[in-house]
């Protein structure tokens, strides 16, 4: 009777090692229940962040709503009722605003869209219906239509690229009218 008893232990233990194992092979696919790869992972509202650095304000971040697709193989966030972005430098401060914006994680590209207009501290201002800006380069891009007021000068043009200081920026395709001092 203890043979039997034992057995049957021994039997009753391989059976709930054996339910362990394939609980734990589908342990992640449980926790995937109820949230969609095509959802997002995280809803923010009325967002107002400020970002400072030695406890200077350095920029504010205002949107109405940010999307997070951070579970996503190609994690990125979205905007989709646009962006004010205010930056600051040496006490002087430049504006990004956008209807539209996206940050992809992984290349630290931002893709703005829709009525794009950068405000820099000196008025210089440049309007596009896309740009895209590289973080880790601090560079800005497109190649859609802009407007670029620099001075006296409105230049059009089917392009624009320039560092994030506009110290050399150029309108590509030009299409305006430019001051030339002789």
């Amino acid at each position: 009777m203890a043979v039997h008893t034992a057995y049957r232990q021994i039997l009753m233990l391989g059976m709930f090692f054996i339910i362990l194992i394939s609980c734990k092979d589908n342990f992640k696919e449980v926790q995937k229940i109820g949230i969609s790869e095509n959802e997002p992972i995280g809803v923010a509202e009325n967002i107002n962040l400020k970002y400072t650095d030695s406890g200077k304000v350095k920029a504010i971040l205002k949107s109405p709503k940010m999307f997070d697709y951070s579970n996503r193989k190609f994690a990125y966030n979205e905007f989709t009722d646009g962006v004010n972005l205010e930056l600051f430098e040496d006490g002087k401060k430049s504006v990004v605003v956008s209807d539209y914006a996206i940050i992809y994680n992984k290349t630290n590209i931002i893709d703005l869209q829709g009525n794009v207009k950068i405000t820099t501290h000196s008025n210089d201002t440049l309007f596009a219906e896309q740009l895209y800006y590289d973080q880790e380069k601090e560079w800005l891009f497109t190649n859609k239509p802009v407007t670029f007021r620099t001075g006296s000068d409105l230049i059009n043009g089917n392009g624009f690229d320039s560092n994030s200081k506009f110290t050399n920026a150029e309108v590509l395709e030009i299409t305006g009218l430019i001051t030339v001092n002789e």
